[in-house]
């Protein structure tokens, strides 16, 4: 695109027009400027009636319908300048223009130009972070449009579906995209079809990750292939960029960092190329989450606090908050915890104070992640009944995963506490246990209710390595959820038949010890230990948690009996292995039947010191109750 010949014609197509006639041409070419991101062009094409950026337009001599469409340009030119530069106010100023012109349009009964300012409006507050206004205004714009097929309303649609994967509302983006693909079949505009396979990209983008869906990621590359074709043929280079960044932060979370990086280097050359500002440093927030993903903490923490540096200047407070949330993170990493928690402190203020209820969420979620072992136990309950009200709306798979994942850190602190004596008088651990069983049912039938009953699909979906530990958590503390698995099928496990063995008699004797048993279990991981403490209170047996081998050593040398010892192989102090080569040597212990349960590959050397059951974590937790009622010749109950 040659800029300064459209500029020089469009100087000499406008001597001796009249002032209305010159500034119709002139919002013309600043408007085709803008939608190929050359927003300095622009400003020259509007140079005659907008001579200062930091001034109003001049709407001398123009009737009202032409101070309309010339207050509307600069207004909407205003926000995307604001953006670029990150300055300071520059959102509200474009809000104000953009609303002078809707108010003139609606009083023209012009509908169609006020649905394209409404549109432009909702822009400025989708860069603030005020994604509820912004779906506000994209309504009335899209109900000035009711009928009307066209790439106005595709713009509409597609903007809708920006605010709404901002706001991690996936199911409602992908509706409005869906609406959008058939207006697009028919349009012209390459600039917008670029616009509308990058953002629909990007929701794949989001779900290909923590779903663990190969077609999804396939699919994102195609939208991201066909955004950068349109933007090549509309020429818009800003644009390609962002297609960049987008795959650069696909590849970080799938964990390909070598092909992040690559993508992101183009992405900040082009952006720094048209001294984009604001987009280098999003681009610089995307390589900080891919440093900290690959370890290079140090690193991570300087690229974020340029990024951070860049975003305090203007006036998108979303992103900035989510920037925050990215050094906060780098700076727990390196152990600088007050700085830290000053940062994401931050983030969910600045979130919260501009309508992002979600970033606010996502802040308190790293707080939880990061600094659970700085942050007393009942404040870790509080952030996380705080961030589970903050993101109840979110339909980000990731969100899911990381919410049961603080779950259980929050559960872990607590059982810290009691294990170490301390009385929490400060909180009601069976009310908040209830509340984390609700928010834990609600994600599970969701992920249940995606996967069509599939626990295998739903188990992925939620980012367990294996569905066993899923089929656990239902049988354990959701019954109610059993009738939304789909069919269980019975596996055949031998071609012909064979014949059944009689079943012996329970030994009636023996089942009375069922609720006199006590197990001493040594276990660092303190969300295994929960675990299997419920399954045991289901068999009404007693359990003891040790969290190191040193600790269970000195019970298991007092005189207290113990019908079972469960061991973790990777203990603190004396390893598993270790432990049960001393216990045998206690004569008290000696026959004690001893199961290890372990995650690592140590069943031969397990058997060699002496155990009498191997299990692996996390898939064979749930044997755990019928291989204590093995080695212990009892009867489980039915529960």
């Amino acid at each position: 695109m040659n800029l300064t010949a459209q500029l020089t014609a469009l100087r000499e197509e406008t001597r001796g027009l009249t002032p209305v006639e010159r500034a119709r041409r002139c919002c013309d070419l600043a408007k085709q400027l803008e939608k190929v991101g050359e927003y300095e062009a622009a400003c020259e094409a509007l140079n005659a009636f907008w001579p200062e950026r930091d001034g109003p337009p001049n709407l001398n001599d123009l009737d009202e319908t032409t101070k309309a469409v010339v207050s509307l340009r600069v207004g909407a030119l205003s926000g995307w300048l604001g953006s670029t530069d990150q300055d300071a106010g520059s959102q509200e100023n474009a809000k104000d223009l953009i609303t002078k012109s809707i108010e003139m349009f609606g009083r023209l009964g012009q509908t169609r130009e006020a649905a394209e300012a409404y549109g432009e409006l909702a822009l400025c507050y989708w860069r603030e972070g005020s994604y509820d206004e912004a779906r506000i205004h994209l309504a009335n714009a899209l109900t000035h449009l009711e009928g009307e097929d066209s790439d106005l309303k595709a713009v509409l649609l597609i903007r809708a579906g920006i605010v709404e994967v901002w706001a991690q509302r996936l199911n409602e983006a992908m509706h409005f995209y869906n609406e959008a693909a058939p207006l697009l079949d028919r349009s012209e505009d390459h600039a917008l079809k670029g616009t509308f396979h990058n953002e629909y990209g990007s929701v794949f983008n989001r779900l290909a990750a923590p779903e663990h869906r190969e077609d999804y990621l396939d699919r994102a590359l195609m939208e991201y292939t066909a955004a950068s074709f349109h933007f090549e043929l509309a020429g818009n280079v800003r644009y390609l960029a962002r297609v960049e960044n987008n795959l650069g932060y696909l590849f970080f979370t799938i964990g390909k960092y070598d092909e992040a990086h690559k993508h992101l280097d183009r992405a900040r050359h082009l952006f720094f190329a048209q001294n984009d500002v604001g987009a280098v440093a999003q681009v610089d927030d995307t390589r900080a989450r891919t440093l900290l993903a690959e370890g290079r903490v140090a690193e991570a923490e300087r690229v974020a606090r340029n990024a951070v540096r860049t975003l305090e200047k203007g006036d998108e407070q979303a992103v900035l908050a989510e920037a925050l949330t990215t050094h906060g993170v780098a700076f727990a990493r390196l152990g600088d915890y007050p700085s830290a928690k000053r940062l994401l402190q931050r983030a969910i203020e600045v979130a919260e104070t501009t309508g992002d209820p979600e970033g606010a969420g996502r802040a308190k979620l790293s707080i939880i992640e990061e600094l659970s072992g700085q942050t007393p136990a009942p404040q870790l309950v509080s952030i996380y009944q705080s961030a589970a009200k903050l993101l109840k709306q979110s339909q980000d798979p990731s969100t899911s995963k990381r919410l049961i994942g603080c779950a259980q850190k929050v559960i872990e602190g607590l059982r810290t506490r009691e294990f170490q004596g301390y009385e929490a008088k400060d909180l009601s651990w069976a009310s908040f246990k209830r509340e984390i069983r609700k928010a834990e049912k609600a994600l599970l039938a969701r992920a249940l209710r995606e996967a069509e009953g599939s626990v295998t699909k739903a188990a992925h979906l939620l980012g367990f390595k294996h569905h066993q530990s899923l089929i656990s958590i239902i049988n354990i503390r959701h019954k109610d959820l059993l009738k939304t698995r789909s069919r269980i099928r019975k596996r055949r496990r031998h071609i012909f038949s064979e014949s059944r063995k009689p079943k012996k008699p329970a030994d009636k004797g023996i089942n009375k010890r069922n609720s006199t048993i006590k197990i001493l279990h040594a276990e660092d991981d303190l969300t295994v230990a929960s675990l299997l403490a419920e399954m045991f209170t289901l068999q009404a047996w007693k359990v003891e948690v040790c969290i190191d081998g040193t600790h269970a050593l000195e019970r298991l040398s007092s005189k207290t009996h113990y019908d079972v010892l469960i061991f973790d192989k990777d203990l603190p102090g004396l390893n598993g292995l270790e432990l049960v080569s001393r216990v045998r040597s206690i004569p008290h212990h000696r026959r004690t039947p001893i199961i290890m349960l372990s995650g690592e590959e140590c069943e031969a050397e397990a058997w060699r010191a002496g155990v009498d059951a191997f299990l692996r974590k996390p898939k064979d937790i749930d044997q755990v109750p019928a291989t204590i009622a093995r080695v212990l010749n009892i009867t489980l109950k039915n529960k």
